[in-house]
C-alpha cells in the first residue's frame, strides 16, 4: 500500500509542476482522450470529489455516477462493503476503501473508480486513527489498490483542509492510474 503525507504530497505537486486546483481538469482530459469512464464513492469528502470532477466542461461523456456513502449501512447496502470488514477493521481502513472502489465500479460499470474514507474531524479521531487519516481506493481492470493519506501533518488540520487535501490526493492517484493503465 502506498503511503503519503500532506508534506510529501505538496512536494510531489511542486516537483511535477502541478497546481492542485487543476487536477480534476487533467483527470477529465485523460478520461476523454482514452474514452474511459470513472465513478466515485465518497465518505469523508462528502461529495467534494464528485463536485470537482463534474465542474469540468465535457465531463458528462466520462462520469455517470457518484455515491456519497457516509453511513456504514450505505457502504454495505449500496457499495457492497462487507459487514465483517466494517465490524473488524472499521470504515476507515484500506479494506473498506478498496471494497468501496470495487463496489462503485461495478454499480456504474465504469473503467475506473475512486473512493475516499477517513476522518475529517474535528472530532472522531484517535491515537490509532487520527483526524486527517484518509484511505483512497482506486479500482480499474488491472485490480484495486489503496493509498494511505496521513494528512495530519497539514499546516491546518481542520475539516475543510482534510476534505480538500483528500480530494487532491484522490484525483492525483486517479490521474496516475489512468496514465499507467491507458
Amino acid at each position: 500500500m502506498v503511503k503519503i503525507t500532506a508534506k510529501d504530497f505538496k512536494k510531489i505537486l511542486v516537483d511535477e509542476n502541478i497546481i492542485a486546483e487543476e487536477l480534476q481538469n487533467f483527470v477529465v482530459q485523460e478520461l476523454i482522450k482514452n474514452e474511459k469512464k470513472v465513478a466515485t464513492a465518497e465518505s469523508c469528502t462528502g461529495g467534494l470529489l464528485s463536485k470537482r470532477i463534474t465542474e469540468v466542461p465535457g465531463v458528462s461523456s466520462v462520469f455517470e455516477c457518484g455515491v456519497c456513502s457516509y453511513a456504514n449501512r450505505i457502504k454495505n447496502k449500496v457499495l457492497g462493503v462487507k459487514s465483517e470488514t466494517l465490524k473488524t477493521v472499521g470504515a476507515v481502513s484500506p479494506e473498506t476503501a478498496k471494497q468501496m472502489a470495487v463496489g462503485i465500479k461495478s454499480l456504474a460499470n465504469s473503467d475506473f473508480s475512486v473512493s475516499t474514507t477517513g476522518i475529517a474531524g474535528p472530532t472522531g479521531g484517535s491515537e490509532e486513527k487520527p483526524v486527517g487519516l484518509v484511505y483512497i481506493g482506486i479500482a480499474c481492470s488491472s485490480g484495486v489498490e489503496a493509498v494511505k493519506a496521513d494528512l495530519s501533518d497539514a499546516q491546518s488540520v481542520n475539516r475543510e483542509t482534510v476534505r480538500k487535501l483528500a480530494s487532491d490526493v484522490a484525483l492525483y492517484c486517479l490521474l496516475k492510474k489512468i496514465k499507467n493503465v491507458c
